[in-house]
């Protein structure tokens, strides 16, 4: 897999499609091994690509190989994406800290939020959906770094505060409960231990599924970890640079 991606419009599509295409190969080489090694079936494991920071001329391309789930994490460059893709048989997911200013313009576009961590999200995210008579999913994102109350660093509700958060969301018109995410923390318990974080994620979704039994969605693992999500039980990676290469900067 390459380290460096160059412009696509520079390089030709043509060639931007066949590295996206290895790309992809060798990230399902990763997945179908990680199953393979706790016996779990490969189609457990949904792959989402992560495709902030890219052009829609490379969503066009991941939706002609056969890519499903796309991920952005910032509103201003993802709503236009979405609008010129929006021929696309592709579910959108947001995954990045949301502003209640933007809620209504990710509603538009967006089927999944991966990152609800407050109460006063869940209310604009439900007047939003409401509004444009759409059911926007939810994940509710759990920072495992963080201390009673607290948010973490990178967004997510401190795990003693995922029950309210998830009676909210399901209680809400034009929500749906689907889940949990995380990020592997970078500090505490467990920086430098995915795995073990993850595990504790996927324990903490066995726990919120006695109370909603719909909510069965993991989300977990990135392009350096994915490998540990999927041991540890995610139903969904999120996966950008393995796929997409290393992003350029943001201006």
């Amino acid at each position: 897999m390459t380290d460096r991606t160059e412009d696509a419009g520079a390089r030709g599509l043509p060639e931007r499609k066949d590295l996206l295409a290895s790309n992809l190969a060798q990230v399902e080489e990763r997945i179908s091994a990680a199953c393979a090694a706790v016996g779990r079936a490969r189609d457990e494991v949904t792959l989402i690509v992560v495709t902030k920071t890219y052009p829609a001329s490379d969503v066009r391309l991941l939706a002609e190989l056969g890519v499903r789930h796309v991920a952005e994490n910032r509103d201003q460059d993802a709503a236009p994406k979405a609008a010129q893709c929006a021929d696309l048989p592709l579910t959108w997911h947001f995954v990045g800290q949301l502003q209640t200013n933007k809620v209504r313009s990710v509603v538009g576009y967006a089927q999944q939020v991966q990152s609800v961590d407050r109460l006063k999200l869940v209310h604009s995210l439900s007047a939003a959906a409401v509004r444009a008579e759409r059911e926007v999913g939810c994940l509710l994102q759990v920072a495992l770094d963080a201390g009673s109350g607290e948010r973490g660093e990178r967004g997510g509700v401190a795990p003693d505060g995922v029950d309210e958060l998830a009676a909210a969301v399901a209680g809400a018109p034009g929500l749906r409960l689907d889940g949990l995410m995380t990020v592997a923390p970078l500090a505490g318990e467990y920086a430098g231990r995915p795995r073990e974080a993850f595990e504790r994620l996927r324990e903490m979704s066995s726990r919120l599924r006695t109370a909603h039994p719909a909510a069965t969605m993991v989300s977990a693992g990135m392009s350096a970890d994915l490998d540990e999500a999927v041991a540890a039980g995610a139903t969904h990676v999120r996966v950008g640079t393995a796929v997409l290469g290393v992003r350029p900067r943001l201006g």
